[in-house]
């Protein structure tokens, strides 16, 4: 690809497989996103500038930069607002009709190329999108020092969301999953508890958070979750799954629940690359696998064949 005058040409390094990306490679669709023409998948990317547009000053050749996938129209009236993650004319990669980037080539606009510190490998560089989503879901719902937190779903988002509440302060986080790897995963990063809701009841684990963080996408996980959210607590849907759910109106009128979707992320590269630069937020042991270009069905794959895949990474230059 050619880049117009204030984009980069950026060298992918690594790239991390979302569930994004396998919803769309087995059911063709993420609620009205719909693939109905081939799709290059894959927006959790890092690489290194090789080419320069005529207007770019910000970037040189040679850096390393972690890409922020959705760049805006930068006029609309959400752009103008500063919440530019809706801007109705955003081009995100891998969101039909945009390609991603498991290629060994993309452009960018300059704006969302990031520079990452030296010591921060590919794969963290790559994986500062995921850290993004978890961290934007803490900024929406208020997460601080003392917050008492629960994070349903030990899968990547679910895993760097529970390492931002505790790096933002939260007093308690507690993780629930089916899966005993992840939540020996989520152990090894420091949650306060990790709950097995395939053989424990929520309902009776003496949880009752200020904060629900829903990063799962499953009915069942909302429905068990949202019961145990104390007076006036927050609740932020994350995960994508279920595109309807029945909410229990009269529990969230009286007690003043909440409750509130996030899309994306804003504003959040600085701090994530804060975070994962200080060592606050772990990044590489989410990684469970590399793959290059030639594999990335397997790399689609992974998670639904080996019950301890968490991040498989693809490395279109291996």
């Amino acid at each position: 690809p050619v880049p117009r005058p204030d984009e980069v040409l950026v060298r992918v390094s690594s790239v991390g497989v979302c569930g994004s990306d396998i919803h769309y490679f087995e059911h063709g669709r993420i609620g009205r996103f719909t693939v109905d023409a081939p799709l290059v998948l894959g927006h959790e990317a890092s690489g290194e500038v090789v080419g320069l547009g005529s207007a770019v000053s910000r970037l040189t050749l040679g850096q390393r930069v972690s890409l922020e996938p959705g760049v805006p129209d930068f006029a609309c009236s959400q752009c103008l607002a500063g919440r530019y993650n809706l801007c109705t004319g955003m081009r995100f990669f891998a969101t039909p009709p945009i390609d991603g980037a498991f290629a060994e080539l993309v452009t960018i606009h300059e704006q969302f190329a990031h520079p990452v510190p030296d010591h921060l490998s590919d794969d963290a560089a790559a994986l500062l999108e995921p850290l993004s989503v978890g961290l934007w879901a803490c900024r929406k719902a208020n997460v601080t020092a003392g917050s008492r937190v629960l994070i349903t779903g030990a899968g990547p988002v679910g895993l760097v969301a529970a390492q931002c509440a505790l790096a933002l302060g939260a007093s308690e986080v507690t993780v629930t999953d089916v899966n005993g790897h992840r939540l020996q995963l989520a152990r090894d990063l420091g949650v306060t508890t990790a709950v097995d809701t395939g053989t424990t009841s929520l309902a009776d684990s003496g949880v009752e958070p200020d904060v629900l963080l829903e990063c799962s996408g499953r009915l069942e996980a909302i429905a068990d979750a949202l019961p145990t959210v104390a007076r006036a607590g927050r609740v932020v849907l994350v995960g994508m799954g279920a595109d309807e759910f029945p909410l229990p109106v009269s529990r969230i009128q009286e007690y003043e629940l909440t409750v509130t979707g996030t899309f994306r992320y804003a504003h959040t590269w600085p701090a994530a690359i804060s975070l994962a630069a200080t060592g606050r937020v772990q990044l590489d042991v989410l990684v469970t696998g590399h793959y290059d270009l030639d594999h990335v069905r397997e790399a689609l794959t992974a998670n639904r064949i080996d019950a301890k895949a968490v991040k498989p990474i693809v490395r279109p230059g291996a």
